[in-house]
């Protein structure tokens, strides 16, 4: 790609309202502006609009227009319409609270040595007296919506405080009236029909982790002898989804979901990946790249690769993908859903860690075992190192002294593009967003170094891929985009306030 050279073109200001560019073919130059609006122009069409030269009876004349692109018709409405729709979150309070119930798992990932604890160790378990104080700490938030997320370790080895935050969170909410939803995310293992029959009766949305095919699923999340991993999880995915059937839910829209951890092993199975998916009937793949936190560092050479290779991994993975929609098959990959609803929408898919300013904190908080809480779950992994850098306080401090923390303050400075110095220029600024506790982990601050940061070359390396798909204008292509990010809420999911708790209900009858 030849690269374009501003001084040869020698831009005049004066008619452009502000915009940011960015190259992404030898013919084909991304423009975007403060709102999100963007086109794709040619080299000329570029140069023209530079320089002032676009005549008012153009078709590129139309096209600034109809984005907002000129100064002199300048839609300042519009404009600040758009910008508020897309920061709707700043406001709005914690709405993700990650519980770990306990740190025992009985798995073993080659990625989560430091933040998991051996199955004898039951005094990594959340106690119920913890649990009800993060229930009441959770509901405390501002948010009108809550989601509770049960992780670990593995939740399911401490299904009984599990039970009970479910049973106490969905009664104290018949009094605070907030739209309530329980997650699970689980390797399954431990999974039984008795368990899953009390987590469909209490609406509690289930997710699991498949790393790829079986023999590198099973090489990366080792179970005890004798088990296989991933023959234990695949079971249940079908299992679960059998129950959404039977309870008359649309397969389409509700069906376990599972989570990819990216290692190098992964990056020269990117087929296998994708058709292991689609066998196990998911209709989500999340390509998420190793991160820095939870892993040994011995085991960082077997598992870390340089993003370029990954990029390469994430361009081969989801053109694969586009063409099994074209043939029929129903599947998207989530970083791109993530991305494409911010560039086709104006809207922000509430994706934690891609929005400006970041989640951590003002969107979600995690709950440890011992009633310590974190701005994050990265936050909490931090602190198994013996780090508390993101320790806002614990589940006896109170709400406003929790979300008023000066970490979370400095936090929403650190990840506001719009004064980061790699990222106020960029073009991709309306559509990102950075990870404070990533930047800490791996650069150490908070702000990170964007132009050496692992996070920023994955984002940019994807919104590339994305607006090169989108400047081809395909229509088959675009079709599928326009399915990837069409949100259909999991209204199922959300627990009606005036509910009976399922366990209670079924004890009363008795």
């Amino acid at each position: 790609m030849k690269p374009i050279n501003l001084a040869e073109i020698k831009p005049r200001p004066g008619t452009q309202a502000f915009f940011r560019w960015r190259q992404i073919g030898d013919d084909a130059i991304l423009i975007t502006n403060l709102e999100g609006n963007w086109l794709i122009l040619t080299v000329e069409e570029f140069t023209q609009f530079a320089r002032g030269e676009s005549t008012p009876d153009s078709p590129l004349h139309e096209r600034l227009l109809d984005k907002n692109f000129l100064r002199s018709n300048y839609d300042v409405q519009a404009a600040s319409e758009r910008v508020k729709a897309r920061k709707y979150f700043v406001h709005g309070g914690p709405l993700l609270h990650v519980m770990v119930v306990t740190l025992r798992c009985n798995e073993t990932c080659v990625y989560c040595h430091a933040s998991r604890a051996n199955m004898d160790e039951v005094d990594t378990d959340m106690s119920i007296e913890t649990a009800r104080k993060a229930v009441d700490l959770a509901l405390s938030s501002t948010n009108g919506f809550i989601t509770i997320e049960f992780q670990g370790g593995e939740p399911l080895v401490n299904f009984p405080v599990v039970k009970e935050i479910i049973e106490y969170a969905t009664e104290r909410n018949k009094e605070i009236q907030k739209r309530l939803e329980f997650t699970m995310v689980s390797n399954f293992a431990l999974l039984t029909e008795e368990k899953l029959q009390y987590l469909l009766a209490n609406k509690v949305q289930l997710c699991t982790s498949i790393d790829g095919p079986e023999e590198l699923h099973n090489a990366q999340r080792k179970l005890p002898v004798s088990h296989n991993a991933f023959q234990a999880a695949a079971g249940w995915i079908k299992r679960v989804n059998e129950a959404y059937i039977e309870i008359g839910l649309d397969p389409t829209l509700y069906h376990v979901e599972a989570l990819l951890t990216t290692t190098k092993a992964t990056l020269g199975k990117w087929k296998e990946v994708v058709d292991t998916y689609v066998g196990l009937g998911c209709k989500t793949i999340f390509l998420r790249p190793v991160d820095p936190f939870g892993f040994a560092e011995r085991a960082r050479l077997r598992l870390e690769y340089p993003r370029g290779e990954y990029l390469e991994f994430y361009r081969k993975s989801v053109d694969y993908m586009i063409e099994l929609n074209k043939q029929g098959v129903e599947i998207l990959e989530r970083y791109a859903a993530i991305f494409l609803t911010k560039m086709l929408r104006g809207e922000d898919p509430n994706f934690l860690d891609n929005r400006n300013p970041a989640g951590a904190g003002i969107g979600q908080l995690a709950y440890s075992y011992d009633g310590k809480v974190y701005s994050c779950d990265e936050g909490r992994m931090l602190a198994a190192t013996q780090d508390q850098t993101f320790c806002l306080g614990d589940v006896d401090t109170p709400y406003r002294k929790i979300v008023g923390h000066e970490t979370i303050r400095a936090m929403v400075i650190a990840t506001n593009l719009d004064q980061q110095p790699d990222c106020v220029n960029c073009a991709y600024n309306p559509y990102c967003g950075t990870n404070a506790a990533y930047n800490y982990k791996a650069q150490g601050s908070v702000f990170g170094r964007m132009r050496d940061n692992n996070v920023c070359a994955v984002h940019k390396g994807i919104q590339d891929y994305l607006f090169e798909k989108l400047a081809e204008n395909d229509p088959e292509v675009m079709a599928i985009f326009e399915r990837w990010t069409t949100i259909r809420p999991r209204e199922h999911f959300v627990q009606d306030p005036g509910q009976t708790p399922a366990l209670e209900a079924a004890e009363a009858e008795v």
